[in-house]
């Protein structure tokens, strides 16, 4: 992957002054570690780009910003159906000097317009700039995989992987009620294409934008569809089985060592299996890496979210594989000291600890390998979460993950939360995704209502935590693939009946059926558990002690939005492990945590 930033105008020549060209260079510097291997800057008249390369396909080539025909493009990405569009290229007697996708990129653009976004299968954001036609465009993958920020200044189009990039150009970092209401009553999710810094925004999954004199166009090029599903159920299966199958083998592809997240669960467990089967053919050994926490079989505790440790079903799945295995431990000072790292990586307060681990777990993981496959979004495709299951939390008149507002604003000061009406933007947010549910006539208020809590787990709780995958991995130069993040996949599954995807009540009964080859049986039918958290209260008393001492400080920033005596009250009451106010893993330590970087994001970034 990689890092891109630039900007555009149509007016004047950018050449003609010394300071657009510094200013480049501060964007593509704000990104390095996206990309820490090679890096360099495109500068013309009315467009400028800038690259950070972290090398995977054809490391001795495919140097960014690459340029052709007066075409020029600056790409953080990868192609997973590369092959088949160069073979399609063939016929049009373009000219080839590299292996790299970024030259596919250009040829395809060069045969087919802006048009030939349609084509591509893979992760990516790019920008491509025609000369010829003084046209910049803006794309982002169909699931908004890899980010893409942009903003409208006096007299400039900037955008920039992520919000640092526009803040390097020299964007002031703002905020209104809007931003609070994203952060407070929305956070650590977005609404999408909501950059919650004032006026930025990010280019939405599925689209890309053509920039020119006539201004920004907004082009929808993939959305998910409702369609009926007419396979059977061994059909089913069998589809499903092809195209994770299909969507891994695609996504091993890599010049540099590539390896695997392995948390023992179903999830992981059958991408780990696939790749390594694949490698085993080769006669090459998967590397795979578990993550646990500093003391966790002495202090877990079982909750209803969360049932068992990883480790001993990751050691059993690693045996099984023949993997050559690590298990990555994060101490209770790594994640406290991680939760400012984590906002410095996202520009944003993001899932506390739960983020700040996975960002020490990836500065291990890169030492050895800079490409991982994980297991990321089966959950929110084919609906293993409990408000996919639990009555009461299908039945929520709000995002399941998040319906209870308590806990966001029982804190704040009362003249803020009067100001700012957190639990309405909420409700409106929700209700504006609920109207927007790829819908199918005649279907059942309850498959119906199953549809709409795919629906808003992809366009939002999926969203969340491929931002937490990418900004975790990528601010140690690490690749992190999602091969169920595969539009075909998402495609199919979304159309296929709720009593497909749970057969006789067995949650994700088509990863189970497609698994039988490749996994043990205490695999297939483990319960779900999530990304693991820390049980530790010693952890729970250093957090608590930093955010008091923060509170001693009358200069601190987050006494402009909290009530100084609840917290306080709050941090001297036992913290409740098992009841989250957002998804399965933020409860009330991780509402500390939270609190922390709200704190340091207003005094880091001057807001």
């Amino acid at each position: 992957m990689c890092g891109i930033a630039g900007f555009y105008q149509a007016k004047f020549d950018y050449r003609k002054e010394m300071h657009w060209s510094m200013r480049l260079h501060k964007m593509r510097d704000s990104l390095l570690r996206r990309g820490p291997d090679d890096n360099h800057i495109f500068l013309s008249a009315h467009c400028g780009l800038a690259h950070t390369r972290l090398s995977v396909i054809d490391p001795s080539g495919g140097a960014q910003p690459m340029e052709k025909a007066g075409v020029s493009v600056s790409y953080n990405g990868e192609l997973y159906n590369g092959r088949e569009l160069r073979e399609e290229l063939k016929s049009f007697s373009l000219p080839w000097d590299t292996h790299c996708d970024t030259e596919i990129l250009l040829n395809a653009y060069l045969a087919f317009g802006c048009e030939f976004v349609r084509k591509l299968n893979g992760i990516f954001a790019f920008a491509l700039y025609d000369s010829g036609k003084d046209m910049l465009l803006l794309a982002r993958d169909h699931l908004g995989v890899k980010p893409l920020f942009y903003q409208e200044t006096a007299d400039s189009l900037v955008f920039g992987s992520e919000a640092k990039a526009l803040f390097a150009y020299g964007i002031r970092p703002k905020l209104n009620e809007e931003s609070w209401c994203e952060v407070l009553g929305l956070g650590p999710a977005r609404t999408p294409g909501h950059g919650v810094f004032v006026h930025m925004k990010e280019v939405l999954p599925g689209h890309y934008l053509t920039v020119s004199r006539r201004g920004i166009l907004d082009h929808c090029y993939w959305a998910l569809a409702a369609a009926p599903h007419t396979d059977s159920y061994g059909q089913t299966v069998e589809k499903v089985s092809f195209l994770l199958s299909d969507s891994v083998s695609r996504q091993m592809v890599s010049d540099v060592p590539l390896c695997a997240f392995l948390s023992g669960g179903l999830d992981s467990s059958l991408v780990s299996a696939m790749a390594g089967q694949a490698l085993a053919k080769q006669g090459k050994q998967l590397k795979t890496f578990s993550f646990e926490f500093a003391g966790s079989q002495e202090h877990f505790v079982p909750n209803a979210f969360q049932s068992t440790l990883d480790r001993p079903f990751a050691e059993l799945m690693a045996k099984r594989l023949d993997s050559s295995h690590t298990v990555l431990t994060c101490s209770n000072r790594q994640q406290a000291d991680g939760l400012y790292d984590a906002v410095l990586a996202r520009d944003l307060p993001c899932m506390a600890d739960v983020e700040s681990s996975l960002l020490h777990f990836c500065s291990q993981v890169v030492q050895t390998h800079p490409v991982a496959l994980t297991g990321e979004c089966a959950d929110e495709i084919f609906g293993g979460y409990p408000w996919f299951h639990r009555e009461d939390l299908l039945r929520q008149p709000l995002f399941p993950w998040s319906y209870d507002m308590e806990p966001r604003t029982s804190l704040l000061r009362e003249d803020f939360l009067r100001e700012t009406h957190i639990p309405d933007y909420a409700a409106a947010a929700y209700e504006s995704s609920l109207a927007a549910t790829p819908a199918l006539p005649g279907e059942s208020r309850l498959d119906a209502r199953r549809r709409e809590i795919a629906w808003l787990n992809v366009r939002w709780f999926m969203a969340t935590l491929l931002n937490r995958m990418d900004r975790c991995s990528m601010y140690w130069g690490l690749e992190a693939r999602v091969p169920f993040a595969d539009h075909r996949i998402l495609e199919y599954v979304y159309n296929i009946p709720w009593e497909l995807k749970c057969k006789d009540g067995v949650p994700k009964s088509l990863l189970v059926e497609a698994g039988r080859e490749f996994l043990p049986e205490e695999i297939l039918f483990r319960k779900k558990s999530p990304y693991p958290k820390t049980y530790d209260r010693a952890y729970e008393r250093l957090v608590a002690n930093r955010l008091r001492k923060v509170l001693r400080q009358k200069s601190s920033p987050i006494l402009e939005i909290v009530d100084k005596k609840k917290v306080l009250a709050f941090l001297d009451s036992p913290k409740d492990y098992g009841r989250p106010w957002y998804g399965q893993l933020m409860a009330g330590v991780q509402m500390v945590g939270y609190l922390l970087q709200i704190d340091y994001w207003m005094e880091r970034y001057g807001l």
